[in-house]
C-alpha cells in the first residue's frame, strides 16, 4: 500500500508541474499578443496563393501531358507507316528474288542450248522475258525503297516544323 501512496503522490506531482507550464505557456502566448504568428487573414491568403500556383502546375502538367500524348500518336502512325513500307519493300525484295532464281534457271538452259549448238527461239524469249521481269521487279523494289525513304524523310520534316 505503501507503493500506491507513493505513485498517487508522483503523479499529483507530475500533473502539478504539467498544470504550471500550460499556465506558463498560455500566459506567454497572451502576453506576445497577435505578432507571435501569422493571423489567420494572412493563412487563408498564402492557403488562396498555393492553391492558384498548384492549379498552374496541374494545367502545366495537364498540357504536358497532352502534347506528350500527341507525340507519341505521330510517332505510333509514322511507325506504322514505316511498317508498311517494309513489307511491300519485302514482297518486292522477294518477287526480285523469284524473277533472279527464273531468270537463273532461263540463262542455264539457254546456255547448255548453246553449247549443244541448238539456237532455240522460245528459250532466248523465255530468258529475255525472265530478264525483263527482273528488271521490273527490280525497279519496283527500287520504287517502295524509295517511297520507305520518302516517307521517313516526311516525318522527320515535319518532326522539325
Amino acid at each position: 500500500m505503501a507503493d500506491i501512496s507513493d505513485f498517487e503522490a508522483r503523479i499529483a506531482g507530475a500533473l502539478d508541474r504539467i498544470r504550471y507550464q500550460i499556465e506558463r505557456r498560455g500566459k506567454a502566448a497572451d502576453q506576445a499578443g497577435p505578432e507571435a504568428g501569422p493571423s489567420v487573414d494572412e493563412l487563408e491568403q498564402k492557403l488562396a496563393e498555393e492553391r492558384v500556383v498548384t492549379a498552374q502546375l496541374e494545367e502545366r502538367v495537364k498540357a504536358l501531358k497532352e502534347r506528350q500524348d500527341s507525340k507519341i500518336a505521330t510517332l505510333e502512325k509514322d511507325l506504322e507507316a514505316v511498317r508498311s513500307a517494309n513489307a511491300v519493300l519485302e514482297m518486292d525484295l522477294a518477287g526480285l528474288r523469284q524473277a533472279y532464281a527464273e531468270l537463273e534457271g532461263m540463262v542455264a538452259k539457254l546456255r547448255g542450248a548453246v553449247e549443244e549448238g541448238v539456237a532455240e527461239p522460245e528459250l532466248i524469249n523465255r530468258a529475255m522475258k525472265a530478264e525483263l521481269d527482273g528488271l521490273r521487279a527490280m525497279q519496283a523494289a527500287d520504287a517502295a525503297e524509295i517511297g520507305a525513304v520518302l516517307a521517313e524523310l516526311k516525318s522527320v520534316v515535319e518532326e522539325d516544323v
